[in-house]
């Protein structure tokens, strides 16, 4: 038995529905990744959480998300790719309710706990799906619409979650996703085909069997929550109190083994090694954790110092971040087509330094701040930076790899996005001196806002460099 999905074409209705169900469950994933970060200063002073209990209310999903990403690929390429993707929707929409529900700091982290396993089944799959299902004259076309309107998605995040949080509660940016869901479901199942790995079925009708690598899953998932529980914990603990130095000791020897165990897996592994045997597939990731740390500790401060500084609202913090939207919206498609031209290279130089300059005119946002003098200049500038690099960075990871991983390196390639906000949202708290209730003080996160916007343009910088140096035309 062999699963091979025809060659939608985008023109089409099963085309143009396919990409819709690929879109909206995609941005359902991005946008609770950032609109969160405009609930913060709310969900906070209502459940009375410390510095320490926001960085779990975000990297409590992100660490799922990054850890279990592998896993929602390889079984997307295993099982059928649109199974697990309905899976995963059903899944995420049912802890998303439960999010809103929370009744406490521990009950929410538990339930972002349980929204970004949800998410790690529907992220790869609703980019595979595309991979999978398009005629390759349309397939860079659908992915560059996917990036661009994904990552409206997560820029149009704060704008929502900002008006929402101010007319009604912060508990309806969870509630939001239950009508986007419904949509997702009814068009998955009316328009997008199953596909699966070839290879895989082959072998399933041979009447042979593959182990499945549930290893490989569980230490990746060690190896980020000890290091980041370490990082989180460390300023109230201090680095040698035995909790922070026991986590940090598993996480560290978790992220060892799991190279081991994927290695001596060979093909069979969850995430297989030979991948990396392309240098361009390897670059391009440590170039995704480099930008998308500096993106998600960009939101995390900025977020809150707008609304505990400046004094703004939560609906006028996400009008602020309003243009990147815009950006993303009319750039991408531009960018990709840029990128398919020209190459990645000089995208994703360009990109990363045009946002870093952003950052640097952000940093100097004071309490009496205009939004027009100083802080649209600063966004905009991130917002054109970040344009330039999204669309070429996805389908350069694909075009870096044959067609039957597309799973597995969308979903590696989502894992490192996601832990590179993951890491920076629990790192940066440490790095710049934050801790406790100290974002409730205006001086004290002044400061730390201050140098956290250096950091993370220095991120912004290293990517840069990474890329010009590095990064090349795929060679398909």
């Amino acid at each position: 038995m062999t699963d091979s999905p025809p060659a939608l074409r985008l023109g089409t209705a099963h085309g143009r529905g396919t990409l819709l169900a690929a879109v909206l469950a995609s941005g359902m994933v991005f946008l609770d990744a950032t609109v969160v970060n405009v609930a913060l200063p709310r969900l906070g002073a209502e459940l009375e959480a410390t510095v320490a209990g926001l960085q779990w209310t975000v990297n409590g999903y992100l660490l799922m998300l990054a850890a279990f990403v592998l896993l929602g690929g390889a079984l997307g390429d295993r099982f059928g790719r649109r199974r697990v993707f309905l899976l995963g929707v059903v899944w995420f929409t049912a802890a998303s309710l439960l999010c809103g529900l929370a009744q406490g700091t521990e009950w929410l982290i538990a339930a972002r706990f349980l929204q970004g396993a949800g998410g790690a089944l529907l992220t790869p799959g609703s980019l595979s799906v595309l991979q999978a299902s398009f005629h390759p004259d349309d397939r860079g076309r659908a992915i560059g619409a996917w990036s661009g309107l994904s990552g409206v998605s997560t820029a149009l995040g704060p704008f929502i979650g900002g008006w929402l949080i101010d007319a009604l509660s912060w508990r309806w940016i969870f509630f939001l996703n239950l009508p986007l869901a419904v949509l997702v479901v009814l068009a998955a199942l009316r328009w997008v085909p199953e596909s699966r790995d070839e290879a895989t079925s082959r072998t399933r009708a041979a009447g042979r069997r593959r182990r499945f690598d549930v290893a490989g899953a569980l230490l990746g998932a060690l190896a980020l929550a000890g290091i980041t529980y370490a990082l989180i914990d460390a300023p109230a603990r201090g680095f040698d109190s035995a909790p922070v130095l026991v986590a940090a000791l598993l996480g560290v020897a978790g992220a060892v083994a799991f190279v081991l165990v994927e290695r001596r897996r060979g093909d069979t592994a969850m995430l297989p090694t030979g991948l990396f045997s392309s240098q361009l597939f390897s670059v391009l990731n440590v170039f995704t954790v480099l930008v998308y740390a500096a993106l998600g500790g960009f939101t995390f401060f900025l977020a809150v110092y707008l609304q505990n500084v400046v004094g703004w609202s939560a609906l006028l913090t996400g009008v602020a971040l309003l243009p990147m939207t815009v950006l993303l919206l009319v750039g991408s498609a531009r960018a990709g087509a840029l990128s398919a031209r020209i190459g990645p290279r000089l995208p994703l130089t360009v990109g990363p330094v045009v946002a870093a300059a952003g950052l640097v005119l952000l940093r100097g946002v004071d309490p009496d701040a205009s939004y027009w003098r100083d802080v649209l200049p600063g966004v905009g500038l991130f917002g054109v930076g970040l344009t330039l690099v999204v669309a070429p960075l996805t389908a350069s990871v694909l075009a870096a790899v044959d067609d039957r991983f597309a799973g597995v390196a969308s979903g590696f390639n989502n894992a490192a996005s996601r832990a590179g906000g993951l890491l920076a949202v629990a790192a940066l708290p440490l790095l710049v001196g934050l801790s406790g209730t100290g974002y409730e003080q205006a001086g004290e996160l002044t400061g730390a806002y201050r140098d956290a916007m250096l950091w993370c343009a220095g991120l912004l910088l290293a990517g840069a460099a990474l890329a010009a140096l590095l990064i090349h035309r795929p060679r398909r």
